[in-house]
């Protein structure tokens, strides 16, 4: 009532009799109406909702009441509102121009003579089932229904039953389910598989003739203990001289991967493997991915190659581009060569060093350039037969991981560059470039970075805010100082959210994380289409005159052969869209096992750090195994806990003591629901 008061004399508030308090009536002229604008929808947990615009620096800010029933992904209209100073716009969706999901995965339920679907999703958490076959009335299955009818707002949408997945809860059904869930395939079609199976992989005489034989080069590959297929092999050939010859061998996928195939079309769709937490989902059919594609040690393989000279620096010398055939000698696990690095022994002892020098040198150079060092850790799981977590453990980035990495990194690079870097006096009269697909990588947005910079001063580090390599070293210094702390995932995860996106497409801007200024995908065909695509550019120019010692694309660009940039800007934006898709599949199906791995500890305690604060709780990760729960507010009843956006943490209003972002605290595993994807912990004072 004093506030009320208060507000009424400051004539905020109008008081037309005791008790009875108004907004007074504004005689200003309201601003005129926007007109509208499209955008897509990142909806929040609390039922508001985000519009990202193109060519806004901030996205549109659109309140519960305003969403219009929209989805994440939704692309919408926008009514925009007048923006106050400097305040963050807003605005009121107007129309649903195309909905970014249709089918959704959930429970069946069946209560009160009707079946519906409870899903997952926050804005449909229910869905009204019709014309149920009665082979699928079945409570407590997963199933994938398809909208029929969205209603509006007070209306449950209606749906049919597509796919009855199986039993809620058992494993093939839970991963399936993460699969439908993001829009993502769990098999391939009977006619694609039958299409794959017809491919002859007969290495004809004629064939090898059109190629620079390998075969008798020493040739290995290094790659994760069970992987199944393999993309990239290395050859190593000491020139004399200080010199050494490396070839960086790609498995030649669109040799087999013909366009306009049911192959093609369908490895364009799924443009990416996905890896889920037991399983690869292949772009390709095992024939491909598995068997004609893969890198097998012993066989004669099909590849295209990028091949270097190098000094002793790690300089290139020379450097050639080409289709080629190789016979790998040796296939090593990350585990076999990181033991022959540290113990000099074993095969190919020698020819490992020299690369792992080499190595190092260009990691070196990449990052006294400006290159960003993020080196996470991963978390894996021990599974059962029956695909039960039986325990949790860390993949680590060593030197074999690490040389691989920068071999793949070198021919990324200098494939874009040679594409991409033309000297002004070779322009062909016409104009044109060469069209290509880019890995970009755009500077980081200064909002979130400046943000991040307040987070870890309160933490006690520092990280520069102003230019770019600045920026960049900073960073890389932070990382450093960071590493094996209590608070050090916690940093890194946030460092890597203050980062822009890396996507494909083909208009070059570099990479601002790897500070390169040409670089592609080329190394990953089997698991990447874009590989595919930038493998049949590169023939493409190289058939056509252009050469690593003349790149000059002038006939390639008086003959107009050059594809269609729309064409191959769609198939870019469709990668990326499919990449971040199967990057969130891979979160999920993480996250399931991280809460069923917790079901056999709820009760337990755990040290844990804390990764994230928020008005209605505390999110902590368990050291031991970055598994991440949340303390509710609400639920901590030894003193009324209030948040604290400015510093990033909550106090307690009687005791004033603060727990922020980064703190070491003990927690109980209080609940972990596996259907709503969700670790509840209670916090514990005295853990003794």
């Amino acid at each position: 009532m004093q506030a009320l008061e208060r507000m009424a004399k400051q004539g905020k508030l109008q008081q037309p009799k005791h008790g009875v308090f108004l907004l007074p009536k504004s005689t200003k002229i309201q601003d005129p109406p926007r007109a509208n604008v499209e955008g897509i929808v990142d909806l929040m947990p609390s039922g508001a909702a985000f519009v990202a615009i193109d060519g806004f620096q901030k996205d549109v800010y659109i309140s519960s009441k305003n969403t219009m029933q929209a989805q994440q992904g939704d692309r919408v209209s926008v009514c925009l509102k007048p923006v106050r100073g400097k305040g963050r716009p807003e605005g009121e969706i107007t129309a649903i121009l195309a909905r970014d999901k249709t089918q959704f995965v959930g429970l069946l339920d069946f209560k009160n003579g009707q079946w519906t679907l409870l899903t997952d999703t926050r804005s449909t958490p229910v869905l009204q089932l019709i014309d149920l076959n009665p082979s699928h009335q079945k409570p407590g299955y997963k199933a994938i229904a398809t909208i029929t009818d969205w209603g509006n707002a007070r209306q449950i949408p209606r749906a049919k039953i597509l796919t009855l997945l199986g039993k809620a809860g058992e494993h093939q059904t839970e991963m399936h389910a993460i699969l439908a869930e993001f829009g993502l395939p769990y098999e391939f079609p009977k006619e694609v598989e039958r299409d794959a199976a017809r491919i002859d992989g007969t290495i004809t005489a004629s064939e090898i003739r059109k190629r620079r034989d390998f075969r008798s080069t020493d040739t290995f590959t290094i790659d994760p203990a069970d992987a199944k297929d393999f993309d990239d092999a290395l050859s190593f050939k000491n020139l004399g001289k200080g010199l050494v010859e490396v070839g960086i061998h790609i498995a030649d996928v669109a040799h087999y991967l013909q366009p306009g195939s049911l192959l093609d079309e369908e490895a364009i769709q799924r443009a990416t493997s996905v890896y889920l937490v037991d399983r690869v989902v292949p772009m390709l059919p095992e024939i491909l991915s598995n068997g004609l594609c893969s890198l097998n040690p012993k066989e004669d393989k099909l590849c295209f190659s990028a091949v270097f000279t190098l000094n002793e620096e790690a300089q290139v010398v020379e450097q050639w581009f080409g289709r080629t055939i190789i016979h790998s000698n040796h296939r090593f696990s990350y585990e076999e060569a990181q033991l022959v690095l540290e113990t000099g022994e074993g095969p190919y002892a020698l020819c490992l060093k020299t690369l792992d020098d080499l190595a190092k040198k260009m990691r070196a150079e990449r990052l006294k350039a400006g290159a960003i060092a993020f080196d996470k850790k991963e978390v894996k799981f021990k599974l059962n037969p029956d695909g039960s977590p039986s325990g949790v453990y860390f993949k680590e980035m060593k030197d074999s991981n690490h040389l691989i990495e920068d071999f793949m990194l070198l021919a990324n690079r200098k494939v874009a560059e040679f594409i991409g870097k033309r000297n002004p006096s070779q322009r062909n009269a016409t104009g044109l470039t060469p069209p290509f697909v880019y890995r970009v990588h755009d500077k980081p947005n200064e909002e979130k970075l400046r943000a991040f910079s307040t987070f870890v001063k309160k933490l006690g580090y520092q990280l520069k805010t102003e230019g770019h390599k600045e920026i960049a070293r900073s960073m890389n210094r932070l990382l450093h100082d960071v590493h094996g702390k209590k608070e050090a995932n916690v940093v890194e995860q946030l460092a890597i959210r203050s980062m822009a996106k890396a996507t494909y497409t083909t208009q070059n801007i570099g990479h601002y994380g790897l500070s390169f200024d040409y670089y592609t995908h080329f190394t990953s065909p089997i698991r990447r289409y874009p590989d595919v695509m930038a493998h049949r550019l590169l023939a493409l120019y190289l058939s056509h005159g252009a050469s690593p010692e003349k790149p000059d694309w002038s006939s390639a660009l008086t003959k107009r052969i050059l594809p269609d940039v729309k064409i191959l800007e769609a198939q870019c934006r469709h990668s990326s869209d499919m990449e971040k898709k199967a990057s969130e599949a891979e979160r999920a199906s993480i996250k399931y096992k991280q809460i069923e791995f917790m079901q056999t500890r709820v009760g337990q305690v755990f040290k844990a750090v804390v990764s994230g604060v928020s008005e209605f709780g505390i999110f902590a990760e368990i050291e031991e195994n970055q598994c991440e729960g949340l303390v509710r507010l609400r639920d901590i009843t030894e003193d009324f806990f209030q948040f604290d956006p400015d510093h990033y943490c909550v106090m307690g209003r009687k005791s004033k003591r603060v727990i922020r972002l980064g703190d070491e605290i003990w927690i109980r595993v209080k609940k972990a629901d596996l259907r709503k994807k969700q670790l509840d912990f209670s916090l514990v004072w005295n853990p003794q």
